[in-house]
């Protein structure tokens, strides 16, 4: 069985989209879930309720402008998941990007790739990426999740990260340790500076307020967040 995890993209069979559209949904939540269905393009695995799984899977779909920005939660049984995949890797949204960012993007990516760190893009331009559709607008930042295996290395890409300067594009995103652990680069570089005295971390069934190391600590540890 596929273990599942955040930014986590899941594509329905037809006897899934099935089922969701024969839920009840109002007008413009079935408008664009047949589109999706017909197009057969995916969700995303979010947080998960731990008395639901493994059965059980919370999925989301975050529509376009054309569907009001709606973000429609669904929970589908598990068989009704065709097969699982990830977001783009970041160099495949650079045609995406307005002109003056590209280079800069481009340089930005070998770097990460030279700090042995895979980034893909997920948010509105990972999206875009995925279905064509209208996702992007002016103010949207690039969304990245970054793959790090030690401290050592989310430090390396955090300074890397805040160094960069992308013309007319903002970086925001997420460090994701082995065990899924994932914390936002800019908190991340914050708490080993001294300057928070604790980080939220998040993970699949949730998000903790970690003060102790958290790839070493238990969950005892942490702080619960609603």
């Amino acid at each position: 069985m596929t273990p599942l995890h955040r930014h986590q993209i899941a594509w329905l069979s037809d006897a899934g989209w099935q089922q969701v559209l024969a839920q009840a949904w109002d007008a413009t939540a079935q408008d664009c879930l047949q589109h999706w269905a017909r197009q057969r393009l995916p969700l995303v695995v979010t947080r998960q309720t731990v008395s639901e799984m493994p059965h059980t899977i919370a999925l989301g779909l975050p529509a376009p402008v054309r569907w009001d920005k709606r973000r429609i939660a669904l929970a589908v049984p598990r068989s009704a998941v065709l097969y699982f995949d990830a977001f783009p890797r970041a160099g495949e949204v650079q045609c995406l990007l307005p002109l003056p960012a590209r280079t800069a993007w481009r340089g930005l990516c070998e770097q990460l790739s030279a700090c042995q760190a895979a980034a893909r893009v997920y948010g509105s331009y990972g999206w875009q990426r995925l279905t064509g559709l209208d996702h992007v607008h002016g103010d949207s930042d690039i969304d990245l999740c970054i793959a790090v295996s030690h401290p050592s290395q989310a430090d390396a890409v955090a300074a890397l990260l805040q160094d960069c300067a992308v013309p007319r594009v903002r970086l925001d995103g997420e460090l994701v340790f082995g065990d899924g652990a994932a914390v936002a680069w800019r908190e991340w570089a914050a708490w080993r500076a001294g300057r928070s005295s604790a980080v939220l971390v998040k993970r699949l069934c949730g998000a903790t307020l970690e003060r102790a190391p958290f790839w070493q600590s238990a969950p005892s540890v942490a702080e619960a967040i609603a």
